[in-house]
Order: structure tokens, then sequence, then C-alpha cells
């Protein structure tokens, strides 16, 4: 990285053009011809990248940025400090430090971290930024993160890993074993030099096939950030084989939305009823920990349907999702639809339903947005059928 970039003049005109058109920038003449322009251009697009998703680094003066993929792939704020309530103790070691936005969390709660980076050009402009950022119990090294292990032969409160896949990947079914480094293969190497291993995955690992990889997970959190799943983190304990637990969070501008349970513990069976008054619908990381029976037991709601995953009853309950009144329930056939809903304006759902959004858009001549909100869904009877509701929150 050319550290050029910290002259004041081209900070002040990186600032200035936060929010761009990047493409329309490209076509003008380059004001600093000492550097490449592109170098500039690629500033712009990363710092307005960050704004949202790295308050803190946005902010702070001299930051220098890595590409707008690099900004796109590392963790946001808002998951590393999550992160950070999950780890304790005075050291932790993180493999595949990256951007160094979960480290910086970290640093907040632990003397020691260490930050691995593979890529030395990456790991200059970390150790740069954490000067910037007055972070002061950070160590930046470049390499293998193995290797870093092994040269420093320290004994860990917490190993940290956030494996990427690989390029040869693409396209298959998403396995930690397709990942840089291989957490499958290290495991037992990582437990030599540490007793508790956070690892950090995509939300496409399905958590069955992480669970058939990896040994000692002790626990499974699900971060969703207004409602889209951002990531997995997979607590693993040396030696642990006793119950998982998954903890869902959405968190939310004014809120977090905390929902937990022991995997395949709950022996219940799932309670069914016809739409009633209020519908419910799980936030999206519930959705992805497969919790349905267990979260329609614990707030003690009745399933509309095995495969609808969406829930009713009579009374006005605090709930992880999306509440709604149910104005009117009709069966999905022609003369009802022409009746309430053909050439409305709707937010159209569909839950264990045969067609798709956009086909009963489509079909029916119904326009996106306005208050009503309707779901195409099945019953208890597998009969099909629409909801009108409006939002309650």
């Amino acid at each position: 990285m050319d550290f050029k970039l910290l002259n004041r003049e081209i900070q002040n005109f990186i600032n200035k053009n936060i929010g761009e058109n990047v493409a329309k920038l490209a076509l003008q003449k380059n004001p600093f011809p000492e550097i490449e322009w592109i170098s500039i251009l690629n500033q712009i697009e990363a710092k307005t990248k960050s704004k949202t998703k790295l308050p803190n680094w946005f902010i702070t003066k001299n930051i220098i940025f890595p590409s707008k993929i690099s900004v796109e792939q590392t963790s946001s704020e808002k998951t590393a400090d999550y992160k950070s309530g999950i780890i304790s103790g005075d050291s932790i070691i993180d493999l595949t430090g990256g951007f160094g936005v979960d480290d910086y969390y970290f640093a907040k709660k632990i003397k020691k971290v260490v930050h691995c980076e593979i890529n030395p050009e990456l790991s200059n402009i970390v150790k740069h930024n954490f000067e910037q950022l007055n972070v002061k119990n950070i160590s930046c090294y470049s390499g293998d993160s193995l290797d870093i292990l092994a040269e420093l032969k320290t004994k860990w409160d917490w190993i940290y890993i956030d494996p990427s896949r690989r390029n040869d990947a693409k396209g298959k079914v998403f396995m930690l074993q397709d990942c840089l480094p291989n957490v499958y293969e290290n495991i037992d190497l990582y437990f030599e030099f540490s007793d508790s291993i956070l690892i950090k995955t995509a939300p496409l690992l399905d958590i069955s096939a992480g669970l058939s990889e990896l040994k000692n997970v002790n626990a499974i959190h699900i971060i969703a950030i207004e409602n889209e799943v951002k990531e997995l983190l997979w607590e693993l304990q040396k030696d642990y084989s006793g119950k998982i637990n998954i903890k869902t969070v959405n968190i939310l501008k004014d809120k977090l939305d905390f929902f937990e349970f022991f995997l395949n513990e709950n022996l219940e069976i799932a309670t069914y009823s016809f739409p009633q008054k209020y519908l419910y619908e799980p936030n999206s990381a519930i959705m992805k920990s497969g919790g349905f029976d267990e979260v329609g037991s614990f707030y003690n709601l009745n399933k509309l349907h095995k495969h609808s995953h969406l829930y009713t009853n009579s009374t006005l309950i605090p709930f992880p999702g999306r509440i709604f009144e149910i104005e009117k329930s009709i069966p999905y056939h022609k003369i009802e639809m022409k009746n309430y809903l053909e050439g409305t304006k709707s937010n159209v759902t569909v839950r264990n339903f045969p067609e798709t959004v956009e086909s009963i858009r489509k079909k029916w001549k119904i326009k996106e947005g306005g208050n009503q909100y309707c779901f195409f869904t099945t019953d208890e009877n597998d009969n099909k059928i629409v909801l009108i509701c409006k939002k309650i929150e």
C-alpha cells in the first residue's frame, strides 16, 4: 500500500468525494499524478462502504482502507462487538486477522491480542490503522498462522479463526474443509495451543454440515443485523461433549432480539391451529437455527403447518420477529383472489406455498408496497390460504 495516500490534500479529496460515483470519477483526470488514480478511487469506494459498517474507522483520520471487497468481507463493528462478549481471559490469537475489526473489539476485553495475517501489505495497513485508532495491546504478525503459533510457543486463552473459501471450491457445497486455513484438518493442533476456539463462518454453511466436521462444539451463535443473517460463530471447548447451545441474535437499531435453545433437546410436540387473531414470523436468525418447534413452544404459540414456520395466537405477545394482526383469512381460490387482492397494492410473502412471489404478483396484478401484508401459505389441513394482515411491529 502506498502511504502517500496519507498526504493531507489526498485525504481531503477522498473525504470530499465520499458517496460519489466512482465510475464517473474514474473518467476525470487524476489531480495527484504522483500516485495511481485507481488507488485513490479504491480508497473512496472502500471508505464509502465503511460509513455504516465501520463507523470508528470512517471517522478516524489517516485510516488506510484495503479494497472494497475486503471491507465487504470483514466483520461489521456490530458483530465484532457481539463476539467480544463471548471471549474472556487475558490472551487471544486471531489466526486470520484480515482488516482487524474483530481484534479491535477483542482488545477492549483482552489484555494481549495477536493479529496474524498472511498478506504482508494488509498486515502493514492494519498495524498502521491500530496506531491511528490508539489501540496499544494488539501485536501484528505477517505470515502463515501455523508458523506463528509454533514460533510464539504460547498457551492462549482463546484462538479465533475466520476461514475463507478457497477459489477452487466455487460451486461446491460449502464445507469447512474447502476453506483456508483448514480447520477440519488442524483442529487437534489448535487445541494444543488453546482450550477455547471461536470460529466464524458465513451463513451459507449448513449447521448440520458444520457439526459433521467440528468436534467439541459447546455453542453456535447465529448473528443477524436488521433481519439479515451475517455470520455463524462456533464456540469449541477442548474435550467438551455435552449439549449444544444454539443462540440467535437479531441486532436491530434500538434493541437486540435473543432466542436460544439446546439442540435436539425439545421433545415437546408442536401444537397447530387455524389462523387466529395474530400472526408471528420468526426473525432470520431463528429461521437459520431450525428451532421451529422450540420457538413455538417457548412462546406458547400454535403453528399453522409443520412446514410453514408461521405461528398464531389470540393474544398479542412480544416476539423475536415480525408481528401482524390478521384482518382476513381466505382460501386461495380464484373468486376470493378477485374479490380481495387482484389489482391491489400489497407486500407479499410466501411460506410453504407452491408459487413464487413473482408469479403471484404477475398472476393477480398485485403491486408492490403499501401497508397491507399478504402471506400465501398452507394450513394444518394442507389447504392453500392467504392471510391478509396489517403489521404491528
